[in-house]
Formats: C-alpha cells, structure tokens, sequence
C-alpha cells in the first residue's frame, strides 16, 4: 500500500488539491487519508477507489499497472509523470490532433535544447 499512498500523494499535488479538501470530498478523516498516503492503512474499500477515481481523474487500471514493479523499486514520480502525460497525449488526439502536434513538438524542442546544452558543457 506504500506505493499506492505515493501515487495517491502525487496525483493529489499535481492537482493542487489539499489533503483536508480531498478528505471531505471523499467523506472520510484527513487522517485516515494521511495514514492512506503514507503506507500505514493496509486495506481500502472499492467505494473508496471508486471515489478516488472520480475525485481525482484517473483510472484504476492506470494506477495500478506496474504494481509489481513498483514494489521491486521505489514509486519514480517522474515516470508516473511521464507515462500519464502519454496517455493524456493520446486521448488528446482523438479530439484535437493539431493541438498534440504542437505540444509533442515543444516537448521534442525542449528535449533538443537540453541534449545540446549538455553537449556544451562537456565541452568546455
């Protein structure tokens, strides 16, 4: 459930969505919630998920891919970042192609940048 409490924690922050103010959205303490993100709660109800899912935006299969991995290794937040990104990206072009176009190409110009910036250094 430590990994599951760190995803959690970070889909929550990404959102800007304080652990109080998802507590009462979920009707369940702020503690309970802490302990949840925290590792220290063992089990979680299915309403509970259910709520989560809706609250938060993000699908249950999603969360959990990986799991096993994740237990074999500490929960990377950056790789959550990223695979979720991908994921939004091709929803995002279902509806709007043009617009993931654009995004993918600032994202491919900023990786660009970055790996010449790196190569300068090296240099001198």
């Amino acid at each position: 459930m430590k990994n599951f409490g760190q995803k959690l924690r970070t889909i929550r922050e990404q959102k800007n969505i304080g652990l109080n103010q998802l507590a009462l959205r979920l009707n369940v303490s702020s503690g309970y919630l802490s302990n949840l993100e925290r590792g220290k709660t063992e089990t979680i109800p299915l309403s509970l998920l259910e709520k989560l899912e809706k609250e938060l935006e993000f699908s249950q299969t999603e969360f959990f891919k990986n799991n096993d991995k994740d237990n074999k290794a500490t929960f990377n937040e950056t790789h959550y970042r990223i695979e979720r990104c991908s994921e939004q990206l091709k929803v995002l072009e279902n509806n709007r192609p043009e617009l993931t176009h654009y995004l993918l190409s600032l994202v491919e110009q900023g990786i660009e940048l970055a790996h010449k910036e790196s190569s300068h250094k090296e240099i001198h």
